[in-house]
């Protein structure tokens, strides 16, 4: 997928903000559902997106997310020792991939009762892992692909067996054999480490400031555990097939907050293998 960009530098006259607009000093990302946008505000400003509050770290950095399914505009505003400034951003819709498959047995894609509760246990547990807002910026990096390899699977996707929608991908599936070493795209900490959950089998997590996570599932091993901080380019996992997975691959996925963002934002094209 393209990566959509904005970028822009709008003047700041150091130790004064001279008007409004000034305010904001960095803007990067697309503006598009699945989007992650980067920016720095005038440090100790207040900053609203969608009319609520976020973190602003020490050099003002911030970043916010927009959902698969976002709505049509989205609000930035500033504020600073009483000057203010607010733009309204059109959000560009995506055309998602939808899979239609008739005659799949019911047994085959409807857990038992068991299964269900199981997996609800476990989606409290991940839920937790991401509700960290860890003061650190490492959000601010120039992320990596955590794997080299074919993309398999893309977010927003969506297949619907014998008529039933299931919930969308919100990842991006990257093909490798079972054993491939998984690094850190990103900086941050360890929030979780489960060798074993039922949908996703061996699940990472990793905060990266602010509300920013990503995830990594269906992993044969685990190479760090809760609370370990990691450096971009650290190996952190090995590709397996575990959790509800047809075949070896990574799937990374990430969340700004309670929204699930595309991963692939951050990192552009695929690089080719070497």
């Amino acid at each position: 997928m393209r990566r959509l960009a904005l970028c822009f530098l709008l003047w700041c006259v150091a130790g004064s903000v001279g008007a409004s607009e000034s305010l904001l000093l960095e803007l990067d990302g697309g503006w598009q559902q699945g989007g992650i946008v980067r920016g720095k505000a005038v440090p100790g400003s207040e900053v609203r997106f969608n009319g609520k509050n976020i973190a602003i770290g020490p050099k003002g950095e911030f970043v916010v997310g927009l959902g698969r399914d976002a709505e049509p505009t989205a609000t930035l505003a500033i504020r600073y020792q009483g000057q203010s400034w607010e733009n309204v951003y059109d959000i560009a819709r995506r055309d998602y991939r939808i899979q239609r498959i008739e005659g799949v047995p019911q047994k085959t894609v409807t857990p038992s009762q068991e299964q269900r509760e199981r997996a609800r246990k476990e989606a409290e547990k991940v839920w937790l892992a991401r509700q960290t807002e860890r003061e650190a910026t490492d959000f601010m990096q120039a992320f990596k692909w955590p794997l080299i390899g074919p993309i398999t699977g893309v977010y927003g996707s969506q297949r619907v067996y014998n008529g039933e929608p299931r919930a969308p991908h919100y990842g991006v599936d990257i093909a490798a054999p079972t054993g491939t070493r998984v690094v850190a795209p990103a900086a941050g900490v360890v929030t979780l480490a489960e060798p074993d959950l039922f949908y996703s089998g061996g699940t990472l997590i990793i905060d990266h400031g602010h509300g920013l996570s990503s995830t990594f599932i269906h992993l044969s091993k685990l190479f760090v555990a809760v609370g370990d901080e990691v450096g971009q380019g650290d190996a952190i996992a090995e590709v397996g097939a575990t959790g509800r997975a047809t075949g070896p691959h990574l799937d990374w996925r990430m969340n700004w907050l309670d929204e699930r963002v595309d991963p692939t934002v951050l990192v552009g094209p695929m690089p080719s293998a070497q």
